[in-house]
């Protein structure tokens, strides 16, 4: 295979592309993560608990889900 075109029609065609991908260079972009402190009051900490512990998942887990969210409503 050597052109974009080439490529294209092999993937819209429905065949395994793999043997065509170097997957050693592969990455996911917009994942390297910061640490950061955020100081929250006692009630908005206990509604992110509880809200966690109905989901099944951890306050961290919440508070990411919740910023992703409006993040993306806000554009």
């Amino acid at each position: 295979m050597k052109t974009a075109k080439e490529f294209d029609e092999v993937f819209d065609s429905g065949e395994d592309l793999s043997e065509f991908i170097d997957y050693s260079k592969g990455r996911r972009p917009n994942l390297e993560q910061k640490r950061v402190n955020l100081d929250l009051p006692l009630w908005m900490i206990e509604r992110l608990d509880q809200e966690a512990r109905r989901l099944g998942v951890a306050r961290q887990a919440i508070m990411k889900m919740f910023l992703a969210q409006h993040l993306e409503k806000v554009g």
